[in-house]
């Protein structure tokens, strides 16, 4: 819907956008493992001045079941202030959400109840994949001129839809759909030339410079039933990023990590739209199961990748580990997620894994420095929050979400049903967490809300009202 004004939630730069006053409210995507219930987005007040704060206060059933919500974004953010934006004065009133496993997209309206997300428009799986060619949505943003959505799959597979779930489309290509910003309908496929990219996973851009990036992770078979032991070792995850021409729809450059990093997946490049580099994190390495943060960046024309942190594994007892790692007598930390500071000053890394998150200083991005660490969960530790200490906790921070502000950092515990049932298989649990962010780097003892309160679904990614560090984009310094 149009406005007179921009959104006051746009900012123009990162510089003012850290100056944005804090969220009141989080929304988290929570699925049903089993696909017998629907899924759901759960509201949880983030106030802390809010009597009901760190609690959930709003809950909306999605229509279907067997989505298995994943990374969600919103329809309109700060790039809509970019000079060529045809749209300046659309607002953030909608949440565009993938189901991973169904290949639908739901759009809901927190606008007139933000407490209670309305769902206004559902795509079908048989519209994405006659209009684009993919399957299996997975990533949203916002850009300029459209909504993007990233998807791991083709349309078809040799035997078409089986209309089971979690069976939609083939095993790619994978790649990035475009959405209409107003109407939400399926434009087509974003990419004009893909060369040789096949793998997809994770996209973001440097817009002021018509550079978009994107990672590999696998097709639907490969990771629709957890780890395959086979790929892993075999080193047929992805292991290398992509760069094109944004305008130009073209891809330009493959820079390969080595086939032992095995899945690069989140990306992360610097808020500062004069700066030419960003972070990407690799799951393990099959070499030692130690997983790594890399920056890219270009020199002298072509863009190039190094290693800037090495999380190594740490050592455990087969009897403590499950069935997938126990052979190895190690837990790997397992990098599921990483997110940058709007300052580009703090790296965050979520060791799903061994259960620590970790901050960077990466003010100097090719040199970073650890500045604090927290624990909870973990495969082996189980490390309870500081507000329940006798009570152990499976998964570990897994999806990160960080405040315009910096101050606050927000976890969930759920990756993905199948790794959670491999990794965690006496069960990974339900729980979000937050973390202060200043000169100390603590739990929040107030802020737990775990178990029953996502009435038996697992939470995965949260999104936080007005925007955070890794749901916008901006065209000035």
């Amino acid at each position: 819907m149009a406005l007179w004004r921009p959104d006051p939630t746009f900012y123009p730069s990162p510089r003012e956008a850290v100056n944005a006053p804090p969220e009141t409210l989080a929304y988290i995507a929570a699925f049903d493992r089993s696909a017998q219930r629907p899924d759901a987005i759960a509201v949880v007040d983030v106030d802390p001045d809010s009597t009901s704060y760190g609690s959930v206060v709003g809950w909306t059933d999605l229509p279907h079941t067997g989505d298995e919500l994943h990374h969600f974004g919103w329809n309109a953010c700060s790039s809509a202030l970019c000079p060529n934006a045809p749209h300046p004065h659309v607002e953030r009133r909608y949440l565009v959400v993938p189901g991973l496993r169904s290949s639908r997209i739901y759009i809901l309206d927190v606008k007139d109840d933000p407490g209670k997300p309305a769902v206004v428009k559902v795509i079908e799986p048989d519209e994405l994949a006659a209009r684009a060619g993919y399957s299996r949505p997975h990533t949203v943003h916002c850009g300029p001129d459209g909504l993007y959505v990233s998807a791991l799959g083709g349309a078809t597979g040799p035997g078409g839809r089986s209309g089971s779930v979690g069976r939609v489309g083939s095993d790619g290509p994978g790649g990035i759909a475009v959405l209409d910003h107003d109407s939400f309908e399926v434009v087509g496929a974003w990419e004009a030339d893909r060369g040789p990219q096949h793998l997809a996973y994770d996209f973001w851009w440097h817009l002021t410079q018509d550079v978009m990036v994107t990672s590999e992770w696998g097709t639907p078979s490969m990771i629709e039933d957890g780890v395959n032991a086979e790929l892993l070792l075999g080193r047929k995850y992805g292991h290398a990023l992509h760069f094109w021409d944004l305008r130009k729809r073209r891809h330009v450059q493959t820079v390969d990590l080595g086939d032992e990093h095995q899945m690069v997946l989140e990306l992360r490049p610097a808020h500062d739209p004069t700066r030419t580099y960003g972070f990407a994190g690799v799951v393990v390495s099959v070499e030692d199961l130690s997983a790594s943060v890399w920056v890219w960046y270009r020199e002298d024309g072509e863009f190039k990748a190094r290693k800037v942190i090495t999380i190594p594994a740490e050592p455990a007892g087969a009897d403590d580990l499950p069935p997938v790692i126990a052979p190895f007598g190690a837990v790997p930390p397992l990098i599921t997620d990483i997110d940058l500071s709007v300052d580009d000053r703090y790296l965050y890394v979520s060791c799903w894994g061994t259960g620590e998150l970790k901050r960077y200083d990466v003010s100097d991005p090719f040199n970073p420095v650890e500045a604090g660490s927290v624990r909870i969960g973990g495969i082996v530790r189980r490390t309870p929050h500081p507000a329940a200490p006798d009570l152990p906790l499976a998964g570990g921070p897994q999806m990160v979400e960080v405040s315009r502000d910096g101050r606050r950092v927000y976890v969930t515990n759920s990756l993905y049903g199948s790794w959670d049932d491999q990794f965690y298989p006496d069960g990974v649990g339900a729980w979000a967490a937050k973390i202060d962010s200043d000169d100390d780097f603590t739990f929040d003892e107030r802020f737990f809300p775990h178990g029953d309160d996502f009435r038996g679904l697992r939470p995965h990614q949260t999104r936080l009202q007005g925007g955070d560090a890794s749901s916008d984009s901006y065209c000035y310094p």
